[in-house]
């Protein structure tokens, strides 16, 4: 099975999970990384041949640059394989300025940029991030059109670079809401970059952790009816395999981020999270960087995950 992921929720909040710092953002380069030749190889590990041939890792850099690129005090063996953000703020940031709440979310796409790009350089394998929740409808109509020509033109713009950075585009949530144009997009952006494997970036869309949860009751519900599966077989794993995040190898994410100081998950992956590290950030999304990740990141690798178990 795809998941791994039985693992123990620790909800105490240390001082290092909630940080009140607020930093400006780092300026964004545009991704131009290659693609991974290797993809059928496990996390982190070396290609006997090549690496005694030409010292390359999995996802195409020698071992030693990889090495190299990790900030002081991260280890690559305790490295997340999966990071959630919920990307929150975007309009206080916008309000903290008296700016309008466009540029909010135009500076959240550019918070977006660099995350992405730093996933890459570290080789964290999956990155999910809640763009949009089903209930964000509830908002005016103007904000919802915006944002949805947002995240078409942010798409458009960067499919090419994340075809040429080697990462793959998955969309989850309900995507029959979502303006046709933006459709037709998002489907040839998971057919143009179905078969990269340096990074997959997971965008959600009209989601919400609930429904997810309700349409894998039904979809085994009716592979019940239909004699396929019986009901004493349905377990976490059969539930598991129906949810939305059956696109990736990495359903469960090791680590959520969510920023702007709230303290909930609204209704983000309501399964997916049983045993995630949690870390609360004070910046506003839009002032995420380098160093906000880096924090995360560092409690993240200093948490004893016991999945259930005892202290090691």
């Amino acid at each position: 099975m795809r998941s791994l992921q039985l693992q123990a929720l620790q909800l105490s909040l240390t001082p290092s999970l909630f940080k009140p710092k607020l930093l400006s953002h780092l300026p964004y380069s545009t991704l131009r990384l290659p693609s991974p030749p290797v993809a059928s190889l496990p996390r982190n590990a070396i290609s006997i041949s090549q690496s005694q041939q030409t010292g390359v890792v999995q996802n195409g850099a020698p071992e030693e640059e990889y090495l190299a690129s990790l900030p002081e005090g991260l280890l690559r063996e305790l490295m997340p394989n999966h990071v959630a953000v919920i990307m929150d703020g975007n309009r206080r940031w916008a309000r903290m300025r008296g700016l309008p709440i466009w540029s909010g979310y135009e500076a959240g796409v550019r918070a977006l940029r660099r995350l992405v790009e730093l996933c890459c350089k570290w080789e964290i394998r999956v990155l999910t991030v809640f763009a949009f929740s089903s209930n964000n409808w509830f908002r005016p109509k103007v904000e919802t059109d915006f944002l949805m020509g947002l995240f078409e033109r942010g798409l458009r713009d960067e499919l090419e670079n994340f075809t040429k950075a080697g990462i793959r585009i998955s969309v989850i949530g309900d995507s029959t809401k979502l303006p046709k144009p933006l459709q037709v997009l998002i489907t040839e952006a998971l057919e143009v970059t179905k078969n990269n494997s340096r990074l997959h970036l997971i965008v959600a869309v009209n989601y919400s952790g609930q429904k997810d949860i309700v349409q894998a009751c039904q979809s085994i519900s009716l592979k019940v009816k239909d004699g396929v599966v019986k009901p004493e077989d349905i377990d976490e794993f059969l539930i598991e395999d129906e949810l939305e995040t059956n696109c990736t190898d990495f359903p469960c994410p090791d680590l959520l981020i969510r920023t702007s100081g709230e303290l909930r998950i609204s209704n983000f992956f309501l399964w997916q999270l049983a045993y995630t590290e949690l870390y609360f950030e004070h910046t506003h999304w839009p002032d995420f960087g380098e160093d906000e990740f880096l924090e995360a990141l560092h409690s993240f690798q200093q948490r004893q995950r016991r999945y259930g178990g005892q202290n090691s």
